[in-house]
């Protein structure tokens, strides 16, 4: 999921790696805390992807467009809390 990552926040250096895995761990973390039982940070899900991607671009570095990153994330993991197979509350 690194590569990913990196690659949606335009990243080639390896020096921003222990910063971004922290973000992702952070981010999965968050999944899990708010009902995303799914997430995992070896997934190759795109959804679960998608939104790590959000929510590393919402909190890397100094961006001008922070709030609108934000906003994609919550309403991924929004999405994601209501779809089959992401949550355990169906059971």
């Amino acid at each position: 999921m690194l590569d990913k990552v990196k690659l949606a926040l335009r990243i080639t250096t390896t020096a921003f790696d222990d910063e971004i895995m922290l973000l992702i761990d952070d981010c999965i973390t968050s999944m899990h805390n708010l009902g995303v039982t799914a997430a995992a940070a070896g997934s190759t899900d795109p959804q679960i992807i998608s939104a790590v991607i959000a929510y590393c671009k919402w909190k890397f570095g100094s961006n001008d467009e922070a709030d609108r990153w934000r906003a994609i994330y919550e309403e991924k993991l929004a999405e994601l809390k209501t779809q089959t197979g992401y949550t355990t509350w169906e059971e």
